[in-house]
């Protein structure tokens, strides 16, 4: 069975010295003397407040326009209270080398319980660039965070974006990330949740033209009283594009899980390939998973599947391995990890991979 770290230790610096370019945003307030020094040939990096003087058509142009406070009640409460947020630039045809990491951390000194972020990142045409958000709490408090990222991808960029989850047991997440992306773009993403009260995360992709290429990669972890939900929208716009994703859960205790995931594959869109998997493993006869994957197909040339498969660990599979002097606990385990090792193989920053595999263990083992 899964444990969680106990007692909860504050992983804030988490990442501290790892080779990136690091952001820190703490109880929702942005180190700006910090972000000052990040800015250089082919990256801006700045304040949203700061990119409002200095880049005002582009921010006029794409914030809001993709998280649409119309459509979420949450989006609109992130609209009306954020503070402020984080706004990336990666000019044309730049390539950066070392991953932008974003710090966001919570709970110390703070009076607010109630924190209100929001990025919007411009990946423009020809880039290459790694993105990570790192969400960590620095003590056990009651706390709600609402998030919000924008993310505009321009035609032949490569974007791998990461989301790592790993606050208290106690905090109430909401995240809203929309990603648009142009011809030729190639996006990865990858959701990580490891801790929480209740956690709402809602991805959606926009396909704007062809020959996209868009993976989604989710893996959460549940035990206790916790509750993950995993909502996901593909809209497929036009022709000669590409989806695949694939979320896997292990929930142990009274947690509970969601998975929502919907594909759109509208009209125009012929020669569309479209993948959708949710496969999860309960732990406890008490922990309960809910799962919906969906398409919505109104082209006739497509490849299109979906599906969702959820149970227990092996009974033979288990027994193997403990015909050959494995112990009960340890042959879960090497389960466990096997049923997670594909979503950690595409993991291709190294202290991110060795971090989230190292929790894997603490909890599995």
């Amino acid at each position: 069975a899964m444990r969680p770290l106990s007692p909860f230790q504050p992983m804030y610096p988490l990442f501290h010295d790892a080779d990136a370019i690091h952001i820190k945003v703490n109880n929702g307030i942005v180190n700006k003397q910090h972000l000052a020094l990040l800015s250089g040939k082919g990256l801006k990096v700045m304040s949203l407040n700061q990119a409002a003087r200095q880049f005002p058509d582009e921010l006029g142009k794409h914030i809001g326009m993709y998280a649409q406070a119309s459509k979420d009640p949450f989006t609109a409460l992130n609209t009306a209270f954020s503070y402020e947020g984080i706004f990336i630039k990666v000019e044309k045809d730049t390539i950066i080398e070392n991953p932008i990491l974003i710090h966001y951390t919570y709970g110390s000194n703070s009076i607010s319980k109630a924190f209100q972020s929001r990025n919007l990142m411009l990946i423009e045409q020809g880039t290459k660039v790694d993105l990570i958000e790192s969400f960590t709490t620095e003590n056990d408090d009651e706390i709600f965070v609402n998030h919000v990222s924008e993310v505009v991808v321009g035609s032949n960029a490569r974007l791998n974006y990461y989301k790592l989850q790993n606050q208290n047991k106690s905090t109430y997440h909401i995240d809203n990330t929309s990603i648009s992306q142009s011809r030729d773009s190639n996006v990865q993403t990858f959701t990580i949740s490891l801790e929480g009260k209740i956690i709402r995360n809602n991805l959606n992709f926009n396909l704007e033209e062809e020959n996209v290429e868009a993976h989604m990669y989710g893996l959460y972890v549940a035990h206790g009283e916790t509750h993950i939900d995993n909502h996901t929208a593909v809209d497929h716009k036009v022709a000669n594009c590409f989806s695949n994703e694939v979320y896997k859960g292990i929930l142990d205790d009274v947690s509970k899980g969601v998975f929502n995931g919907k594909i759109f594959v509208r009209p125009d869109a012929q020669k569309t390939n479209a993948f959708q998997s949710n496969k999860n493993i309960l732990l406890s006869d008490t922990a309960t998973i809910n799962t919906k994957p969906q398409l919505e197909i109104w082209a006739d040339d497509v490849k299109c599947s979906h599906g969702c498969t959820t149970g227990q660990l092996d009974e033979e599979q288990l027994f193997y391995l403990r015909s050959r002097g494995i112990s009960k606990s340890k042959a879960k385990a090497m389960l466990l990890h096997a049923f997670v090792n594909d979503i950690l193989d595409k993991i291709e920053i190294d202290f991110l991979h060795d971090f989230i595999n190292d929790e894997m263990s603490n909890r599995l083992d």
